[in-house]
């Protein structure tokens, strides 16, 4: 028999976490403490038959004015071949959005873009979401190769970069200091003038900084260059890989390439803990040259790696005003070149 059920226990959901490959710390028992810490509410569950765990998810609610609504990022964490616990994790979240009157839930889970898994979740009610979930298109390095490897398979002028940083003394450090946050986030302002695209609050950087630093999943990388920092960015260290997740850059020395040094040292820094993968996150699809993250994707892929797609975000309506935010959210979405 199959059973659905609160489940807080840290220790269990990170073992079964870690018998899972492509499970990414948006379904972390950090990312739920996280979320509290923001003051969103959090649901985790647990999947079980016969005493054995088969899946996990974590749900958050996010309040808004445009109407309450769940998200489940990353997951549900189980086994897509066997139907009875996609069934598990809808009757649960149906049962949840009753409860917390929310107006759909949106699900971007972490299985690839393709036309039958599109089916598996139309099959089930789900429609199209205005909006995405997180990095649904991605870059990612295999770290299986060794370093010589990983440098001959850049592009010449990303290689070339990375030198000439270590040339004119650029040098990073890797700090566990949350005061340091404060320099990301400035950082990040000057980037948004440059890009157009909506900052994250200071204190959302920090919580996160102090929620994963507590189990040496994260590090803030910083490039310095005269006593100067030129570049930062916030790497998340989880599972089976690294996430390059949030960045910022000055506009002083743009001439100094510090963001590919930095960029390799945190590439190293995957390596030495073993990890299978590097993340380099969002990228811009190819036909989308003013997406917002054009300019940052040719970055990236300077550095090789295989492109990878995740399905697009899900909503699952279980009211009628659901179709009034749909529409918002498209509106929403030109505006903000996503």
């Amino acid at each position: 028999m199959v059973k659905t059920s609160f489940f807080q226990d840290k220790q269990a959901w990170e073992s079964f976490i870690s018998s899972n490959q492509e499970a990414s710390f948006l379904q972390s028992f950090n990312w739920g403490e996280f979320q509290k810490k923001i003051k969103n509410k959090i649901f985790r569950f647990k999947i079980a038959s016969q005493g054995e765990i088969k899946g996990v998810f974590l749900l958050v609610k996010k309040e808004a004015k445009r109407g309450n609504y769940l998200e489940c990022p990353g997951g549900p964490i189980i086994d897509w071949t066997k139907p009875i616990y996609f069934e598990e994790f809808l009757k649960q979240v149906k049962e949840i959005g009753e409860k917390e009157d929310c107006l759909f839930i949106r699900v971007r889970p972490q299985i690839t873009q393709s036309l039958a898994n599109e089916l598996l979740f139309k099959n089930k009610g789900f429609l199209k979401a205005p909006m995405h979930l997180h990095a649904e298109l991605t870059l990612r390095l295999d770290l299986s190769k060794s370093e010589d490897q990983l440098l001959r398979n850049m592009r010449k002028n990303t290689r070339y970069s990375i030198k000439k940083a270590i040339r004119q003394g650029v040098r990073i450090k890797k700090s566990t200091n949350p005061e340091d946050i404060k320099i990301l986030y400035k950082l990040q302002l000057e980037t948004v003038k440059r890009s157009h695209f909506i900052p994250f609050k200071e204190e959302y950087f920090k919580k996160e900084f102090e929620t994963f630093l507590k189990d040496n999943q994260i590090r803030l990388f910083q490039a310095i260059y005269k006593k100067e920092i030129l570049a930062s960015a916030l790497i998340i260290f989880y599972n089976n890989e690294a996430v390059y997740h949030y960045s910022g850059s000055t506009n002083k020395y743009r001439k100094i390439p510090a963001s590919y040094l930095l960029q390799w040292e945190a590439i190293k820094e995957a390596k030495k803990r073993k990890l299978k993968y590097y993340n380099f996150w969002g990228i811009a699809p190819e036909n989308k040259p003013r997406h917002r993250f054009a300019g940052v994707s040719l970055f990236k892929k300077g550095f090789g790696g295989e492109e990878l797609e995740y399905l697009h975000a899900q909503d699952l309506p279980f009211k009628p005003a659901y179709y009034l935010v749909h529409l918002m959210e498209r509106i929403r979405k030109i505006y903000r070149r996503l």
